[in-house]
């Protein structure tokens, strides 16, 4: 089983999607199970794991909604305020909806290059292992040994790194990311998803022979078995269409053996999230 560990649905509102400025006008429409349906029904995917676009408790009741609506949707990515002295009530609340598996916070656009290590956030942190949820880490690469600190104050949590952690594919520039990348990969409780490489690189003139490296990284730091193929979609439509960014990776994963391409594009998402692969 196919699946593609990481995309976003909206309905859009420029109040709530903010970031989505002048350069990205096609991301300026709703994006919905239908839409991503035909995407993942043209390259034989067959489900998918839905990941937060806005901050709000609200996002998570919306994705797990859509998560109930539709048997694709395997999990989901959601949103609580770790930092809130009543997270755990939150927690509590949102648990019993089965397809929840992981939370994120969108730490690259915190001022405090150091927010991944604050009091608070770690406290919400520790709860995740006994809701039985994964934490996804969205950051760019200058923040990449601090993510690694905060990983080894909770060795028994799971954690997958967004986007191979948004290394300067524009520049073309692999250090320091390559040497914190290995570093990081060290953790056996973290996972990576093959993801968001186009929107870091020229989004008009990018060539699989500049991604290739970072695919070659993160292939020999975290093998098969730890390294998801996720869209980034409807994000990644600034840059790839969805069937050209799938074409990529399927072509770099050709070099691997049946089973750690099973691994690339299913079951290292299942094992990582914990879903329920439908007969």
């Amino acid at each position: 089983m196919k699946i593609d560990s990481h995309h976003h649905f909206w309905n859009y509102d420029p109040a709530d999607y903010g970031w989505i400025d002048d350069s990205m006008d096609q991301l300026r429409r709703d994006f919905t199970p239908a839409n991503l349906k035909q995407e993942i029904d043209s390259v034989g995917i067959d489900g998918v794991v839905s990941v937060q676009a806005r901050q709000s408790f609200e996002e998570t009741e919306f994705l797990l909604d859509y998560g109930d609506a539709n048997d694709f949707i395997l999990g989901v990515v959601g949103w609580v305020p770790l930092r809130h002295a009543n997270v755990q009530s939150q927690l509590d609340a949102v648990s019993e909806r089965p397809k929840l598996k992981a939370l994120r916070h969108v730490v690259q656009d915190e001022p405090d290059d150091s927010f991944l290590l604050g009091e608070d956030f770690n406290r919400g942190v520790k709860l995740l292992r006994d809701y039985g949820l994964a934490y996804d880490i969205l950051i760019f690469e200058k923040h990449l040994p601090v993510a690694t600190k905060f990983i080894d104050l909770h060795p028994d949590q799971t954690f997958i790194l967004d986007h191979i952690a948004k290394p300067r594919i524009r520049e073309k520039q692999l250090e320091p990311w390559r040497s914190n990348i290995i570093d990081i990969a060290k953790r056996p409780n973290v996972f990576c998803k093959f993801s968001g490489l186009v929107t870091e690189a020229d989004h008009g003139a990018w060539t699989a022979n500049d991604l290739l490296p970072y695919w070659e990284t993160v292939l020999e730091a975290f093998g098969p078995q730890r390294l998801m193929f996720g869209s980034d979609w409807p994000v990644c439509l600034i840059a790839s269409e969805y069937k050209r960014w799938f074409q990529i990776a399927n072509r770099f994963a050709a070099e691997l053996s049946q089973a750690e391409q099973s691994a690339f594009f299913g079951a290292s998402a299942a094992k990582a999230y914990g879903v329920q692969i439908p007969n």
